[in-house]
C-alpha cells in the first residue's frame, strides 16, 4: 500500500515544480515585457517629444527678409527727372516754334557710366511767356538785379530750373555776354539764333546747374571701372549723414610766436551761412583747437636765391601723416572729419612757400588732400629789429585764411565750378558760399549715392546672412531693412517725379535703415559659436540619459533576434 503511494507523490511534486518554473519563468518574460515597453515608451517620448522640443527652444530664430527687393534695388534703372522752365520776354520768342505758346516738350538722354542699370535724365520743360510781374521784375538796370527780383516769382523746388529769354538788344546782359546764371535756379538767356541755338544753350545751362555724367559717375565711383572714371572722381567726399569739422592753428615755435586768431569770430561770419545752406544735405558740427610744437615732418628746402624754405608739391604728402597722429581728432568720431590747418612756420623756416607741380609758387600758399582737409601756410614777417623781443606777437587775418579754407571746402564736396564757354557769367555766391543750384548739383549726386550705398549694404548683408545660418535675425533687423528697401524704392519714384528734396530725404531715410541692420550688434552674438563648442554643452546633457535609452533599445532587438532563431516547440 505504502509503495502504491509514492508515484502519485512524486508525480505531483514535478508537476508542482514544473508549474513554479513555468510561473517564474512566465513572471520573467512579463518582467522583460514590462521592461522592453517601458525602454520603447522612453525613446518615444525622447524623439515625439524631447527633440522636437529641444529643437524648438534651441534653434537660431531668423525673420523672414525681402531677398527678392533687394536684388531689384541693384537692377532697377535711374532715372533723373528735372523740371525746367523756359520763360520768353516780349520780343525774344524765336519765330520757328514748332506750336504755339505754351506748350510742354520732353527730352531723354541716357548718361554714360558705363554702369548696370542704366541713368536716364529726363528733361520736362515748360515753354511759356512771363507773367506781368516778371515782366515788371526784367525792367531793371542790371543782371544781378533781375535774379533778385524774379526769385521769389519762381518755382522754389528743389532741382527745378527757369531760364528767362530775353531780346538781343537787351541791356541787362553785359556786351559779350550771352548767359547769365544767377545765385538762384534761374538763368538769363539772349534771344538770337532761331529755336535751334537757343536749345543749344539750354542744354549747356542745364549741364552747368544740375547734374553731368561726370558728376554722376563721382556719386557712383565704387560701382563704376577704374578705367572709366575721371581723375578727380574719388576726390570728393563720400556721402554722409554727418560730418565735422576742425580748424587747427600748429604752433611750432611759440617761443618765437605768439600766435593770436579770433577763429570763434570768423566761423560764425564766414563758415556758419556755408553751413546754414549745407545744413539740407547733413548735420555738421564744428570745432577748433590749437597745438603747440606740431611740426610738418618734412624738413623744407632752402633756396639761396629768394632766401625763403620751399616745400616742393611731391612732399606734401609726406606732411599729413606726422601732423594727423597730433590732432586725435578722427579717431573717437563717428562721421567724416575735415581738418583745416593753419601753419605758422618757426623763425628757423621761415619764410616758408609752397610750390606745384612745374616749381612756381602757390599764390594762396595752401594745399588740400581730397576726402581729408586743407593745410594753409600762414608766415610771420620778420622784425625790423633784430633785437626784438619774444615772442612776437601775431594777430592772423582771418578773412584770408577764411577764403581760403572755404575754397578748400567747395572742393572737398565737389563744388568747383568748371570751365565755362566766354560768352557765359556766374554770379557769386556771396556770404553763402554757394548758390541755389549749387546745392541741388548736391543734392543730386548725394540722393544717387545714396541708393546706391543702401543697395550695396543690403546685398552684403543678405549674401551674409544666407552663407551663415546661424546668425539671429531678429524681428527689429528685419523691419530696419524692409523699411531701408521702401525709403529706396520710394527715393527712386521721386526722382522719376522730379522731387529732388523728396528723394534726398527718403535716401537718407534708407541710408540709416540700412546701417541700423547691418550693424546691429544681435547679428554677432552666435557668429563665433563653433560646432566644437556646441558638442561640448550638449553631450553631459544628452549622454547619461542616451546611454541608457540606447542600451535598452540593443538589448530589444536582441531579444527579437533569438526568438526568431529558435524553433517554434510543438506539442
Amino acid at each position: 500500500m505504502a509503495g502504491l503511494g509514492v508515484g502519485p507523490a512524486l508525480s505531483l511534486g514535478r508537476e508542482v515544480k514544473m508549474a513554479a518554473a513555468a510561473a517564474a519563468i512566465a513572471a520573467d518574460e512579463a518582467e522583460r515585457a514590462r521592461g522592453r515597453r517601458a525602454a520603447l515608451s522612453f525613446a518615444a517620448i525622447a524623439v515625439v517629444l524631447g527633440l522636437p522640443l529641444w529643437w524648438r527652444t534651441t534653434e537660431t530664430y531668423r525673420a523672414a527678409l525681402p531677398y527678392g527687393d533687394i536684388e531689384g534695388l541693384g537692377q532697377q534703372p535711374f532715372q533723373l527727372a528735372v523740371p525746367v522752365a523756359v520763360v520768353f520776354a516780349p520780343g525774344s520768342v524765336p519765330g520757328d516754334l514748332p506750336r504755339p505758346l505754351p506748350f510742354r516738350d520732353v527730352q531723354e538722354r541716357e548718361i554714360s557710366v558705363n554702369l548696370r542699370p542704366s541713368i536716364t535724365s529726363r528733361y520736362e520743360t515748360v515753354y511759356r511767356r512771363t507773367t506781368a510781374q516778371e515782366e515788371a521784375a526784367l525792367d531793371v538796370a542790371t543782371a544781378r538785379e533781375a535774379d533778385a527780383a524774379l526769385h521769389p516769382l519762381q518755382d522754389a523746388s528743389l532741382g527745378s530750373l527757369t531760364m528767362y529769354v530775353v531780346p538781343e538788344t537787351s541791356s541787362l546782359l553785359p556786351q559779350g555776354i550771352s548767359v547769365y546764371v544767377g545765385k538762384h535756379r534761374s538763368a538769363l538767356v539772349r534771344a538770337g539764333g532761331g529755336l535751334a541755338a537757343l536749345r543749344t544753350r539750354l542744354q549747356q545751362l542745364t549741364q552747368v546747374m544740375s547734374f553731368t555724367a561726370s558728376s554722376i559717375s563721382a556719386a557712383l565711383s565704387d560701382r563704376v571701372p577704374n578705367g572709366h572714371l575721371g581723375p578727380d572722381a574719388r576726390r570728393h567726399l563720400k556721402s554722409s549723414l554727418g560730418y565735422e569739422i576742425t580748424f587747427s592753428l600748429l604752433n611750432p615755435d611759440p617761443k618765437s610766436h605768439a600766435v593770436d586768431w579770433d577763429i570763434e569770430d570768423a566761423v560764425n561770419r564766414y563758415v556758419q551761412p556755408v553751413l546754414d545752406k549745407l545744413s539740407l544735405v547733413a548735420n555738421f558740427s564744428v570745432d577748433s583747437q590749437i597745438l603747440y610744437y606740431a611740426v610738418l615732418g618734412v624738413t623744407p628746402r632752402f633756396d639761396k636765391e629768394s632766401s625763403s624754405f620751399l616745400l616742393s608739391a611731391h612732399s606734401l604728402p609726406h606732411v599729413i601723416n606726422p601732423v594727423e597722429a597730433r590732432l586725435g581728432s578722427s579717431a573717437a568720431s563717428l562721421y567724416p572729419v575735415l581738418n583745416f590747418l593753419l601753419y605758422v612756420p618757426e623763425r628757423s623756416h621761415s619764410p616758408l612757400y609752397i610750390q606745384d607741380k612745374d616749381g612756381a609758387p602757390v599764390s594762396t600758399n595752401a594745399f588740400h588732400s581730397p576726402r581729408w582737409g586743407g593745410i594753409m601756410v600762414y608766415n610771420v614777417e620778420a622784425p625790423a629789429s633784430p633785437q626784438v623781443s619774444l615772442p612776437l606777437r601775431v594777430d592772423v587775418d582771418m578773412v584770408r585764411v577764411m577764403e581760403v579754407f572755404l575754397a578748400q571746402l567747395r572742393l572737398l564736396f565737389g563744388l568747383s565750378r568748371e570751365e565755362l564757354p566766354p560768352e557765359f557769367l556766374l554770379e557769386s555766391p556771396g556770404n553763402e558760399g554757394l548758390a541755389d543750384w549749387e546745392l541741388d548739383r548736391l543734392l543730386w549726386a548725394h540722393t544717387v549715392e545714396n541708393i546706391a550705398t543702401v543697395s550695396t549694404t543690403l546685398t552684403s548683408l543678405a549674401q551674409l546672412l544666407d552663407k551663415i545660418g546661424n546668425i539671429v535675425i531678429k524681428d527689429d533687423v528685419a523691419s530696419e531693412v524692409y523699411q531701408a528697401v521702401a525709403s529706396a524704392q520710394s527715393a527712386m519714384a521721386e526722382l522719376a517725379a522730379g522731387h529732388l528734396h523728396l528723394a534726398f530725404q527718403a535716401s537718407k531715410e534708407a541710408v540709416t535703415s540700412s546701417e541700423r541692420a547691418f550693424f546691429d550688434p544681435s547679428l554677432l552674438h552666435l557668429l563665433y559659436f563653433p560646432d566644437d563648442q556646441k558638442f561640448a554643452i550638449y553631450i553631459p546633457l544628452f549622454l547619461p540619459m542616451a546611454v541608457p535609452i540606447l542600451l535598452s533599445l540593443a538589448k530589444i532587438v536582441r531579444e527579437a533576434r533569438q526568438r526568431k532563431k529558435e524553433p517554434t516547440k510543438m506539442d
